[in-house]
């Protein structure tokens, strides 16, 4: 259900694969209650909410015995699904964001249109498959998932890095922070920032 006014959303997803309950607020503080068996993405969502000064909490069981695909997957499916509703007819919001974010040698950039059509250009080659016990071709997944369902454009690129952990790590910060530049409300912006009176 959402909260017009502090523009915040929950969803419950269960499956055969995962069990999920994730509550999203737009405006907030940058507090975490992260409960998830993925500890690297755990890690990356703390980054994501704290930069972004979004409220997020996460309670999510999944096969992870299998590996971490349906958890990481699903979990963007939910963010998505709350950042979308929570932001409802988008009246007011900035609308677009570009960061770049350095992690040290690691240099990111996050490029949001909260358009209502989903899509991700994904470019980033990373030096290593994993991180941790964590696969890193799900950072994709994540982003694929949660562009698609909270209906944004985002194009991500790692400009350039070496080390695996610092470069995710500087897309999720990025992320956070661009995500908070283009949901803002700008008092300047009338309505639905769209010459179609859309989005």
């Amino acid at each position: 259900m959402t909260d017009i006014q502090v523009r915040k959303a929950a969803v419950e997803r269960t499956t055969s694969e995962t069990d999920i309950k994730l509550s999203f607020q737009v405006d907030g503080t940058g507090k975490t209650e992260l409960e998830t068996d993925v500890p690297f993405l755990n890690h990356m969502l703390d980054l994501f909410a704290k930069h972004g000064q979004f409220d997020l909490a996460v309670r999510a069981i999944g096969d992870v015995d299998i590996d971490d695909h349906h958890t990481t997957e699903d979990i963007g499916i939910c963010l998505g699904q709350t950042l979308r509703e929570a932001l409802g007819n988008k009246a007011g919001i900035k609308r677009y964001a570009s960061v770049f974010v350095p992690m040290d040698e690691a240099l990111a950039q996050v490029i949001i249109d909260v358009s209502n059509r989903p899509h991700l250009h994904f470019q980033a080659e990373f030096p290593s498959a994993h991180v941790g016990s964590f696969t890193t071709e799900l950072v994709h997944e994540f982003l694929w998932k949660f562009a698609l369902e909270a209906r944004i454009t985002l194009h991500v690129i790692v400009h350039y890095g070496q080390n695996t952990h610092h470069m995710v790590e500087a897309i999720f910060k990025a992320l956070g922070r661009a995500l908070d530049e283009a949901t803002t409300i700008d008092p300047r912006v009338q309505g639905v920032p769209s010459t179609k009176g859309l989005l």
